[in-house]
């Protein structure tokens, strides 16, 4: 019989936001494979079913979802959530929870209830949302708790947190028995502002679904050198990625070789302040706000640039790097983050160095042979950063768990 992983998430494409979405599908992938049965519960947009509840069960016997009625969404805060649920009619705040706090208890109130009948080997969360659902199951299935953090709040508000969530976070680590972090920068950050013992932390860094053709990106390479230079900026317009810095590290360049185009692809709630700055610093000839891009979109932009640059101020991992790199673009990361630990040929700065971060950028430009190398070499990261092979790691974790 395969392990039965009950497993409590709040990100899951088609609906989602940014990288934990696509992590958490990954994984989930990647556990089917190693034979892993998966009972997946996600919040999902109200107006779905009669009760709210929504349980599917696909053809592959090893996965189902159950989908909770819900206004939680994807890296919510109490004033994002406070603007939204006061634009609905008062029975449906009643219903959802009419701040942040009563919508995360109704979430778990439910989640709770509907799989208390399920017999599973092992409860799984994703970030801070789901952890108080993820420790009510395992007390109730006696079973054991593992806590996978994908970003935590220092990392989202630049160590300036909201309290409350803070010590949500805080309470959720303290009462699984291991946790799982998608780096050792987030391992360290769990250690020393978390108090998190070091032994109950495992890193499994997050793997990649992206392949990579060499004699394709060859050639797009000969058509990206005639046209003129361009560099990408792919994630939410939000403090924590570090978008003020890219527009630094831009005007710099631009001081150098006037004819290089950035794109900035994403949204947030930063754009409006982002575009007055572009355009004080003389870009608004060689900048392009893309707005929220799908896959596809993304992979074209990737191969459309020279180079890409993510100047992340504290990022966990950041898939976005592994994008790049499979679509065959040069990267320049943010030491601050959990994919420089894993991505060999790239250029690495601190987030603040944006004098060296632009420097970089023109060694990518000027040094055509530099450039081809990084795209060949990079990319071979990936034959090993497979999901299957990550989700091998994290069965290995369910498996002493149950064997202690």
């Amino acid at each position: 019989m395969p392990i039965h992983s009950l497993m409590f998430g709040w990100e899951y494409p088609p609906r989602h936001l940014g990288g934990l979405g696509v992590a958490c599908q990954g994984l989930v992938r990647g556990l089917l494979y190693n034979n892993v049965k998966v009972t997946l519960v996600l919040p999902f947009a109200a107006g779905g079913s009669e009760n709210g509840v929504d349980v599917l069960f696909p053809q592959d016997k090893h996965i189902q979802k159950i989908r909770i009625a819900s206004m939680l969404i994807p890296y919510d805060s109490p004033e994002l959530y406070a603007q939204r649920i006061h634009a609905v009619p008062r029975e449906t705040s009643q219903i959802y929870g009419e701040d942040l706090g009563h919508a995360v208890h109704v979430f778990t109130e439910t989640s709770v209830d509907l799989t208390k009948d399920l017999n599973p080997d092992v409860v799984h969360a994703h970030d801070w949302m789901t952890y108080e659902a993820a420790v009510r199951s395992a007390r109730h299935h006696e079973k054991p708790f593992v806590a996978h953090i994908h970003a935590t709040e220092l990392d989202r508000t630049h160590f300036h947190p909201n309290e409350w969530i803070y010590q949500r976070e805080r309470w959720g680590f303290e009462q699984a028995n291991h946790v799982i972090a998608v780096s050792n920068y987030t391992k360290n950050i769990l250690v020393e502002h978390y108090g998190i013992s070091a032994e109950k932390i495992s890193v499994v860094h997050n793997g990649s679904s992206e392949t990579h053709d060499a004699s394709q990106f060859h050639q797009q390479k000969i058509d990206r050198s005639k046209k003129s230079p361009m560099v990408l900026f792919l994630g939410r317009l939000a403090i924590q990625k570090g978008p003020l810095h890219f527009l630094e590290m831009a005007s710099m360049v631009h001081k150098f070789k006037p004819d290089v185009q950035f794109v900035m692809a994403g949204d947030g709630h930063m754009l409006p302040s982002l575009v007055d700055h572009a355009i004080k610093l003389g870009l608004q000839d060689n900048i392009i706000f893309a707005g929220k891009v799908t896959s596809a979109e993304a992979r074209k932009l990737y191969a459309q640039s020279s180079c890409f640059v993510m100047p992340s101020l504290s990022e966990p991992f950041g898939l976005v790097a592994l994008e790049a790199i499979a679509n065959g673009t040069p990267v320049i990361l943010s030491r601050q983050s959990g994919a420089s630990e894993v991505i060999g040929h790239a250029f690495k700065v601190d987030f603040w160095d944006t004098e060296k971060m632009a420097d970089c950028v023109l060694t990518v430009l000027r040094e055509t042979p530099l450039a081809m190398q990084l795209t060949i070499e990079a990319p071979r990261i990936l034959q090993k950063l497979t999901w299957e092979n990550q989700a091998e790691k994290v069965f290995s974790i369910y498996k002493n768990l149950l064997n202690s």
